[in-house]
Parts: C-alpha cells; structure tokens; sequence
C-alpha cells in the first residue's frame, strides 16, 4: 500500500470515552454522604442564581434568542417568567449560577465549578417532563437530577485531577461540556454507546481560551462561558440521540486528535476510577462571591479588619502569603477595568475586607470601586509571597488545602499578628460549621426574589432529603416560577 494513502478503518473509540459511558450508564451511586452534599449543592448552586438576577448584566442576557418566541411546554429558568427550549434554558441557568462566582469549587491540577452542569441537567429534566408526547411519560424525580449532578461532578473533577488544561492555555469549562454531554445524554434515555458517540463530540468542539479571565482582558465573559458549554452539551446530547454518529479517536487520533492538536501530545492522567469522590470532597463558598483562590485570605481579612480599620493610613506593608495556583491566576498589579476584573484579583478581595470587614458582590461593581480610594491605595502595599508548603498541601489528595495567611505591618514598626487559614469554611474538613451557614445563605438568598411564604416551602423541601429526592421535577422547577 502506498504511503500516501491513509488506512481508513474505523477504530474502537478511546477508552477514556468507554470508561465515560460505563460509568454514567452503569454505576450505581450508593453513598448517602454524596446524596446529602448534592442536595446542599443544589440548594446553594439554586441560590446563586437568584441572587444573580439581581444584575442587569446578568439578566440581559436571558430570554429567548429571537425575543418574542414562545415554546409551548419549554424548560423553566429559575426565578424568571422564562420557558425556553432546553438549549437556551441551560444558557441562561448556567449563566445565572455561574455569574457572581459564587458557586461550588474543585481545585486540583485544573479547577472549575462542577455545579455549572447544573445548567444542562435541570433544563433537560424539566423538559422531558415536561413532553410526554417527545419523551413518553417518564415521571423524572429531584432523586434523578442529584444523581445527575453526583456523576457530572465525577466526571469533571476526575478529570481535573491530574490534567491541567491551564498551563497550555485552555479553559476548563471543556470538562464542563464533557461532563454535561454524558449525563445528559443518559437523562435522555441514551445507551451507553450513544453517549459514548455524544461525548466524542464534546470532545472534538476543543477549548476555549481562557485569555477572558486574565489579566489585561479579563471580562464579563468568564460569567456565562459555562452556561454556553451545558447549552453546548445539551445540543450535542439530542443530536447524538437523534442518530449522530461519534468521532470515536477524538482523543488519540494521530496529528488530527485532541492531544496532537491541543494537549501537547499527552494522554490525560487519571488518578483515580469514576465513583462519588469529588461530591463528597467538592468546596463550596459560603462565605464570600469570590475566586476560590482567594477564599481564606479574605477570611483572614475579615479577622484583621477590627485590628486595622481605624489605622488605615499608618499600614507602611501588607504581607500576603500564597500558593503558587493563586499567584498565577489572581494576583495582579495596575487598574482593574470591570467587575470581572476585580473578583480575579486576590489583592482587590483583600483589601474591601480589611477596610469594611466583609466582602459582597457589589463590592465589584465600578461605582463601589471609583467611590473608595483607599482600595487601590492598600493593593499598591501588599507584598505576595509563596509557601511552598502551601502549594504542596493544596495538591495533595488527603489535603486538597487552599491556605493563605496575612499580616499587617505599621509605619511606628508595629504589626498585627500573623493570620494564617489553611482550609476555608466551605472545605470538607470544615462542613460542621459550614452547612449551617450555607442553608443561611440559600435562604438570604430566596428572599432577594420570593414571598417569604414561598421561600419558606422551598426551604423546607430542600432541607428534607427524603421529600426532596420524591419530588418530581416539573413540580419542583414550578417552586421557583415568578408569574
């Protein structure tokens, strides 16, 4: 045979897409501690949402493509009037979760929001059953939607373990398609060979850049890039259901594959097999919209803020001890030029505590920026230091640590202590103190756009795992209907 001809025999797909299929066709997720984490999940990736939607920047982006279409029997947003066909409907519930950066976190080699599948799992939940005449009658319940949830959260942060698509400057709402397209694809009522073609798909769409979330053009964009990949995912997952045949060496093909073309060549490492572990481990942020980087420094702020409010002007150098992830994604020098800008700014989320105490998400906005000085005035002070202990326990897997520490030093050569934090509130290690503070925050967050009768239904359905799990999805997704 000539050189110069290729061999065109179709290939078995990549194992990396079988174990995919396998584990979101067959797997049976039997732990109640990652049933019990999804459901406060949910609860707090729900309320994110609703506060979200507080935000003309967030909400203009809602609604239809083609403004004034109807469809008859479509998805539900949460918090809106809105009923979309499921493409656009987990859009714009991804955009809204994913607006404030205030939802779930895995930190590994990559890092991401597992919760942001979320988009694409409710949207197509609550239209199968909302179509019998598409779908039959098939009686979806919230047990289905968290099941969904645990095994997009497997995906996605197994993933992101050892494969970091950030070094080669891609964005990882990749693994939030891939992982989306799978369960989808399964909700579906998808084989486990379909959804092996549906996630060869995600595969072959490539990466986003993740120039958007950097310094000099970080932007608004890094708040909806996840609701565009779940869209994305849903869109792969019908198609495929509607006889799309796969790719199925997306991954491995010589030269044209993603690890020729995009991953320098390497295979993905995976460190562990696909079970409830990132569930069960998953961050969430209860206490502050912000870069999770950031979370224990602005922590840390907060507990140095009675110490240094009052002497603002005498501070001559903050010192700010870090992990190497930290200094490469958020530490930045110079002027911030949006709202987006500034929750990727770990020097920014310090500084708002330490003069107010707290740290909200209209702390971002650029009137709240222009109207204080004094922000950019302790940026300019603080010195970012490395722990190489820091960046090792945040690696390692009995750790998953996400430490910083800060301290103050004064003009009279005086200096508050040295605040260390080394797990966030929101930490598995920390989830005694934590779920409390989250079932407060979903609350608070309820009441920015329902009756407190309402919220006081929805509350008690999410804080009950027995009557949630029995509920059916259209019932549910009606809860959150504003008329």
């Amino acid at each position: 045979m000539s050189a110069n001809v290729e061999l065109n025999e179709r290939p078995a797909p990549d194992k990396e897409l079988v174990d995919i299929a396998e584990y979101v066709a067959n797997y049976d997720v039997d732990s109640s501690e990652a049933f019990n984490t999804a459901r406060n999940c949910l609860m707090d990736t729900l309320g994110c949402g609703l506060l979200a939607l507080r935000f003309p920047e967030c909400t203009k982006h809602l609604g239809p493509i083609a403004p004034g279409t109807v469809v008859p029997n479509g998805a539900r947003v949460p918090g809106t009037s809105h009923e979309l066909d499921p493409v656009k409907a987990a859009w714009d519930i991804g955009c809204i979760i994913r607006w404030l950066d205030y939802n779930d976190t895995w930190l590994a080699a990559e890092w991401g929001h597992p919760s942001d599948n979320l988009g694409g799992i409710l949207a197509i939940s609550d239209f199968i059953c909302r179509n019998p005449s598409l779908y039959g009658d098939r009686k979806l319940t919230m047990r289905d939607v968290l099941g969904a949830m645990i095994k997009a959260h497997e995906i996605q942060g197994v993933l992101a373990l050892k494969n970091s698509f950030n070094r080669v400057g891609l964005d990882h709402v990749l693994l939030v398609r891939v992982a989306s397209t799978a369960v989808v694809t399964k909700l579906l009522g998808g084989t486990k060979n379909q959804i092996v073609d549906a996630v060869s798909q995600a595969w072959v769409d490539g990466c986003s850049l993740r120039t958007y979330r950097h310094a000099p053009n970080a932007g608004s964009r890094k708040s909806w890039a996840a609701g565009d990949a779940t869209s994305r995912a849903v869109r792969l997952a019908m198609i495929t259901m509607a006889g799309e045949m796969g790719v199925p060496t997306v991954l491995s093909a010589p030269n044209w594959g993603y690890y020729d073309v995009l991953f320098n060549k390497k295979k993905f490492e995976l460190e562990r097999e696909y079970s409830s572990y990132v569930m069960e481990n998953v961050l969430f942020k209860i206490s502050f919209p912000a870069e999770f980087h950031s979370q224990t420094a602005v922590e840390a702020a907060v507990q140095l803020h009675p110490l240094v409010c009052d002497r603002l002007d005498e501070i001559s150098k903050i010192e700010v001890t870090t992990h190497e992830s930290a200094i490469r994604i958020i530490s930045k020098s110079g002027p911030l030029a949006n709202p987006a800008d500034r929750d990727h700014c770990l020097q920014y989320m310090i500084a708002v505590p330490l003069i107010t105490g707290d740290l909200i998400a209209e702390n971002y906005e650029n009137q709240y920026h222009q109207n204080d000085p004094k922000i950019d005035i302790l940026r300019d002070k603080m010195q970012i230091t490395e722990d190489k202990r820091y960046s090792d326990d945040y690696h390692d897997p009995t750790k998953r640590s996400i430490a910083n520490a800060i301290q103050v030093f004064f003009k009279d050569g005086s200096s508050t202590e040295k605040v260390e934090i080394e797990y966030p509130v929101g930490h598995r290690r920390r989830r005694e103190e934590g779920i409390p503070l989250l079932e407060a925050k979903f609350k608070k967050n309820l009441e920015t756009r329902f009756p407190s009768w309402k919220c006081e239904k929805i509350f008690g359905i999410c804080l009950d795992q027995d009557r949630l799990e029995s509920t059916p999805v259209k019932d549910f997704m009606d809860l959150f209907r504003i008329n």
